[in-house]
């Protein structure tokens, strides 16, 4: 079945589950963006459930104004970026997170430092849409398909690449103005 069709069937299901007609829009926008993915349609609704049930779990867990923690999942791979006050509070976060269904990997990249300014996390965005612009323009690279975080000057990518695909992503990110630095959570294809 086509993954457009299958992810805009999902949303009216969930829409029918959760009586809510939002979830049919965002049901369509996960269809959409599943067609364009390597990872398949199981998978990337389940990072978005990953994401949602660790944010959940997180909030749970640790304290309210105990930092900030944003988590990103990618083929069931989990990113924790942010700040924390303390090594107590990144450690259990990683645990938390850990035990969400269907996570195979944390990578536990929270920073034990004060937040963030807004004015960096203003910069952190742009910097995000540059790497993300400059990967789309980019014939050799599947822009698309990879996934850009930028957590105070730090990019991130991850995604379903080839070897070749994630050495000119890193170099496409590496050369982008306002990065401090690259990280690579690729997984690599054939």
């Amino acid at each position: 079945m086509n993954k457009l069709i299958y992810g805009a069937l999902l949303g009216v299901a969930l829409a029918q589950l959760h009586g809510c007609a939002a979830v049919v829009v965002g049901g369509a926008a996960t269809g959409a963006a599943a067609a364009t993915d390597r990872r398949t349609t199981g998978v990337f609704v389940a990072d978005q459930e990953i994401e949602l049930r660790a944010m959940n779990r997180l909030r749970e867990a640790i304290p309210e104004n105990t930092g900030r923690i944003s988590v990103t999942s990618y083929n069931r791979q989990v990113l924790l970026t942010g700040q924390v006050p303390d090594e107590s509070i990144r450690a259990r976060a990683a645990e938390v997170v850990k035990g969400v269904p269907d996570v195979r990997t944390v990578f536990n990249e929270l920073s034990v430092s004060g937040v963030i300014s807004l004015t960096s996390r203003t910069n952190d965005t742009a910097v995000t849409g540059s790497v993300k612009t400059r990967l789309l323009r980019d014939e050799r690279v599947p822009g698309t398909k990879i996934k850009v975080v930028t957590e105070a000057g730090t990019v991130y990518l991850m995604g379903l690449v080839t070897r070749d695909e994630a050495g000119i992503a890193a170099e496409i990110a590496r050369t982008t103005s306002g990065v401090a630095k690259v990280v690579t959570l690729f997984e690599h294809i054939n």
